[in-house]
């Protein structure tokens, strides 16, 4: 309760210091982003950008706008449920989700619940592929997911809302207000998912002969959001971010006699951060404090629930020099301390210590240098010298090269370490090294990219049965993954009519070094394909996904598959020019209404559809 009223008067402060500053007064559009070496240290890989028109066209969650417009492959325990991912052949420890700079992964255990995040609360999302370890530390093997609140200092009052209602009574709600002038930039934003989830299996029967239903599958997510950034001078600006979220989501049942449980979560971030800018030399100080908590009831009819929490404070500055007109070097020392405390893992303290160096070169416009080492200190494992070198050349206008090679890591979580039963405290971090190669194509209206990357790990972190049946976290395999990345997109205008396609392709091959095995959950094939038309007032959309199948057993065997599915959405809006935008749109979801599961007795929702209204004023 306390943090909640702390958040409702940090909300009320912001908009009375924003409503005093608004003027008259034009100026010029800057954009200042918390995340700035995303752009500045990403030249030799691979960068996916979802623009605001993408985001507004899937579903409120992120792992609906990320599975149709991304390589990225999810694992969902139904619909709205726990939804892992896996990136390159990676397990969902090896994807690390970046807010504004700072990772977020869960320190308990190690990945993100991509259904517990809606795209919508955040001005940008991008998906970078490949190794980040030397700039955002653990976890950053396959790749990264950035979640951006880029702030803008200009003259404006904007408001936004967006309003859901879909079958399965799923309503959203989301909301968002900028004000700003050339000193002040305030975002306010709220958002909510909620859904009975009572879909029809498609297949499904009970023993009356009824159609089957999905029992005890509802979930709520509300997030706030509160982000201000104060223009010192022109050279010194403050920036405060804030979020928080709480969701009360149930476990939908395989079978009609399970007992009914549920899964309560929530998370607080507050980041505070300081831009300096003294000629060649330019400051960038962080400071955050991550609050994350779930409880589990294993019977959702009793008070009875086992629980975990981790407060997670993180100090890091950023010294940039530009020692040559184009040569850059940004020194990194940061510095974290987390409390972990749970019914499962105790009550332990972990401080990690690092410092990074960046160097950038630009020769020319044309040719782009990157190179960065990092070593972390701590008592807890002893951590590998990381490392990142890449190479960007454009040879002419259409046709760039990229090549990148790296080392990262993950370090072992709370539940590693730590468990009640089966935790491991002599655990070390698994290490990968990671080399890939990008092509990318650009004529006239078409860019292809052609991504091969290789990526060798070791001393991977699994839970393996052992005496006495007793799991425990132990360095066990040595994976090899490997495959390729094509990412398309085209862009068309014919008079008043614009045509847009967007399409992505992965294979993948992610095995064991000895079994020679492709890892569980891995498809071997995904693909993502969009069409888009817009005329004036009226918008027209439709995306399909396809999952490759994948085997659920290490022994691959050919019985224990999830078989491959094709789902697509279509959908259509008009915009009535009310205030600067009104937009009332239809979806049809599942629209040839597919029989499919991304996991095993976790049946997917058939045809269903979510209509929507959009108010820009």
């Amino acid at each position: 309760m306390t943090v909640k009223l702390r958040f409702v008067f940090c909300l009320l402060l912001l908009c009375q210091i924003s409503l005093a500053q608004k003027d008259s007064i034009t100026s010029l559009k800057e954009v200042y982003v918390s995340d700035k070496n995303l752009k500045k240290y990403a030249a030799s890989q691979s960068v996916l950008k979802l623009t605001d028109s993408v985001i507004n066209k899937n579903e409120a969650l992120l792992t609906d706008l990320l599975n149709f417009n991304s390589t990225l492959y999810f694992k969902e325990y139904g619909r709205g449920m726990l939804s892992t991912v896996s990136f390159r052949g990676t397990t969902s420890s090896q994807t690390a989700v970046i807010w504004n700079g700072i990772n977020i992964n869960s320190q308990m255990n190690g990945s993100t619940d991509f259904n517990t995040i809606s795209g919508s609360d955040y001005n940008s999302v991008s998906v970078k592929a490949g190794g980040g370890s030397v700039i955002y530390g653990s976890g950053a093997i396959g790749g990264t997911v950035h979640l951006n609140n880029d702030l803008l200092f200009f003259n404006r009052f904007e408001n936004n809302l967006k309003l859901d209602y879909g079958s399965f009574n799923t309503i959203g709600i989301n909301y968002k207000t900028s004000i700003s002038n050339k000193k002040w930039s305030t975002q306010i934003g709220f958002s909510k998912n909620s859904s009975t989830n009572d879909y029809k299996y498609l297949d499904r029967y009970t023993w009356r002969g009824e159609q089957r239903r999905n029992q005890n599958g509802q979930y709520d997510i509300i997030t706030l959001n509160a982000n201000v950034g104060y223009k010192i001078n022109d050279n010194n600006i403050l920036k405060l971010y804030s979020q928080t979220s709480n969701t009360d989501r149930n476990t939908s049942l395989i079978t009609e006699t399970d007992t009914k449980s549920k899964y309560v979560n929530g998370f607080n971030r507050n980041l505070l951060e300081y831009d300096g800018n003294f000629g060649k030399l330019k400051t960038n100080f962080k400071t955050a404090y991550i609050f994350e908590n779930y409880q589990y009831f294993a019977d959702n009819s009793t008070n009875n629930f086992t629980y975990g929490k981790t407060e997670n404070l993180i100090t890091k500055l950023d010294l940039d020099y530009n020692l040559f007109k184009s040569t850059q070097i940004n020194a990194i020392v940061d510095y974290s301390r987390t409390n972990g405390y749970g019914s499962s893992f105790g009550s332990h303290v972990r401080e990690i210590s690092s410092a990074s160096l960046l160097v950038r070169q630009d020769i020319g416009t044309d040719w782009k240098n990157e190179l960065g080492i990092r070593k972390e200190v701590t008592d807890n494992y002893k951590s590998p010298l990381l490392f990142n070198f890449g190479s960007s050349y454009k040879f002419n206008n259409w046709y760039n090269l990229k090549l990148n090679v790296s080392r990262n890591f993950r370090i072992p979580t709370y539940n590693d370490l730590y468990w009640e039963t089966g935790g491991n405290p002599n655990l070390k971090p698994e290490s990968s090294y990671q080399g890939e190669i990008g092509n990318v194509f650009t004529f006239k209206n078409i860019t292809w990219t052609q991504n091969l990357y290789y990526i060798k790990i070791k001393d991977m972190l699994q839970w393996v049965p052992g005496p006495g049946g007793i799991w425990s976290s132990q360095n066990q395999d040595k994976v090899d993954s490997y495959g390729t990345e094509t990412l398309l997109s085209w862009k068309k205008s014919y008079g008043k009519n614009i045509f847009a396609v967007n399409a992505t392709y992965t294979y993948t091959i992610s095995e064991d070094d000895q079994t020679k095995k492709q890892i569980f959950f891995v498809p071997f094939h995904k693909a993502t394909g969009a069409i888009s038309y817009s005329r004036n007032k009226l918008s027209a959309y439709y995306q399909v996904l396809y999952n490759g199948f994948v085997y659920t057993t290490e022994d691959n065997n050919p019985d224990d598959i999830i078989n491959d599915y094709t789902v697509s959405n279509i959908g259509i809006d008009y915009d009535f020019k009310f205030l600067e935008s009104f937009k009332l749109g239809f979806q049809v979801l599942n629209l040839l209404n597919k029989n499919y599961e991304s996991l095993e007795n976790r049946p997917m929702p058939g045809r269903n559809f979510n209509m929507y209204i959009t108010l820009k004023f």
